[in-house]
């Protein structure tokens, strides 16, 4: 075996047995973690922050874009939003140990389904510091161990977060290694941990398409695919205009650079004629639009600049400030083109019709669908689930935002009388 394989061995070892401790951990025992964990954030804030700075000049120099940099970046305002996160966790309920489902066969034994954890968790991903926090924080609410592997651009950022939650967890008297990180950059040791089935029960891939395929294509273990949105937003004939504007720049602007931003819009063809108004506002914010070629007519007409688009830009989730546009015929032709082209992340119908709303809301299948909002919604503490291991785009387990519930399974608990089968 070589010494890459023990290594993961050792990890994956230590985190089934660690994870043997937190699942028998009460809610208030896992609260009281949890808030020393805070306090252990905050404690260390300036070590985090200074090793942040480190990565960032070191993406920096490396010439790593600025999309990727802004979600690398930590700031103190947003570590304080990371530690206040895990305060709303710890007032959410625990689902761990809830029992449902009670029904009772005529052979006189009782049948009852109980939430537990699923037991050590494997988290992939690239240059996002806090979910290094996040998952941990959802991991040891739910019972689960979890092993962590961020990308070599967050390398001091994580081995500083790490250590801080690492500490809190001594502190409370339970292993270290509930929460383990993989700090080596070798990508040998990320195919291992997608094989490393002998120990971990679930792997989630937080990153681009080629992390998610990589995945999917070589773990022995259960792989929870998502964090790719191409998602689209479909003015349609009976939007108020003025309201709707709002809404297309929060769900472009607010943050482009993340996976619920918007890729395209799609405006109903009797509108076209003030597509114009929306572009000017939406240039006034910064943004560069990729436009269908009567949307680029359109535009040019009224000396607005845009370049053509084409299957491949409408494929593309941006990760900036570039959006696609297109005309579209009908609600249907907004559909069919979304379900060509989405990630099935988040769609959203800006309509004062209740019947094309209800269609939209029908027909469109992606894991969040939006009517009369932006789709920068599709998130875990928006959602109010505290925070999320990521957003699923597939159908099994779990779907959307993924809070405590999804970090669980369940087992049945059979009860009877001495009962024989007949």
């Amino acid at each position: 075996m070589s010494d890459k394989q023990l290594l993961l061995e050792s990890l994956g070892s230590a985190a089934k047995q660690a994870g043997f401790a937190l699942a028998n951990l009460g809610s208030a025992a896992k609260n009281q973690l949890l808030g020393r964990i805070a306090a252990s954030l905050s404690a260390n804030s300036e070590a985090i922050l200074a090793a942040n700075a480190r990565d960032v000049a070191a993406a920096r120099a490396a010439g790593i874009g600025e999309a990727m940099i802004d979600r690398l970046l930590l700031t103190q305002s947003r570590l304080d939003g990371i530690i206040a996160d895990i305060d709303k966790v710890i007032g959410l309920a625990d689902p761990v140990g809830e029992e449902f489902d009670s029904r009772l066969l005529d052979n006189g034994m009782r049948l009852i389904r109980r939430r537990v954890p699923l037991g050590v968790i494997g988290v992939i991903y690239e240059a996002r510091p806090n979910v290094t926090v996040e998952i941990a924080v959802l991991a040891i609410k739910t019972g689960n161990a979890v092993i962590l592997r961020g990308g070599k651009e967050t390398r001091e950022s994580n081995l500083a977060l790490a250590a801080a939650i690492r500490s809190a967890l001594t502190a409370e008297g339970l292993p270290a290694d509930c929460v383990q990180l993989i700090d080596n950059p070798d990508r040998e040791l990320v195919s291992g941990l997608l094989k490393l089935d002998k120990y971990v029960d679930m792997i989630v891939p937080r990153g681009g398409q080629a992390l998610q395929r990589l995945c999917a294509e070589q773990a022995t273990i259960p792989v929870i695919l998502g964090g790719i949105g191409i998602c689209h937003l479909y003015l349609d004939q009976s939007a108020d205009l003025e309201r709707s504007i709002p809404v297309i720049i929060n769900a472009k602007v607010q943050r482009p650079t993340v996976c619920n931003a918007l890729d395209t819009l799609l405006v109903h063809a009797s509108r076209a004629q003030e597509l114009p108004v929306i572009a000017a506002a939406l240039k006034a914010k910064g943004v560069r639009l990729v436009a269908c070629g009567a949307s680029l007519a359109l535009l040019g007409a009224a000396g607005i600049e845009a370049e053509p688009a084409d299957d491949n830009s409408f494929a593309t989730e941006w990760l900036s400030l570039t959006l696609g546009v297109r005309l579209v015929t009908d609600i249907d032709h907004a559909i069919a083109h979304i379900r060509r082209f989405s990630s099935g992340h988040s769609e959203a119908i800006l309509t004062e019709s209740l019947t094309e709303a209800s269609y939209f809301m029908n027909k469109v299948d992606s894991s969040a669908v939006y009517v009369n909002a932006s789709t920068r919604f599709t998130d875990g503490g928006q959602f109010g689930l505290g925070a999320e291991v990521a957003v699923s785009t597939q159908k099994l387990h779990a779907r959307g935002p993924m809070g405590l519930e999804a970090l669980t399974t369940y087992k049945w608990l059979g009860i009877g009388d001495y009962t024989c089968r007949s």
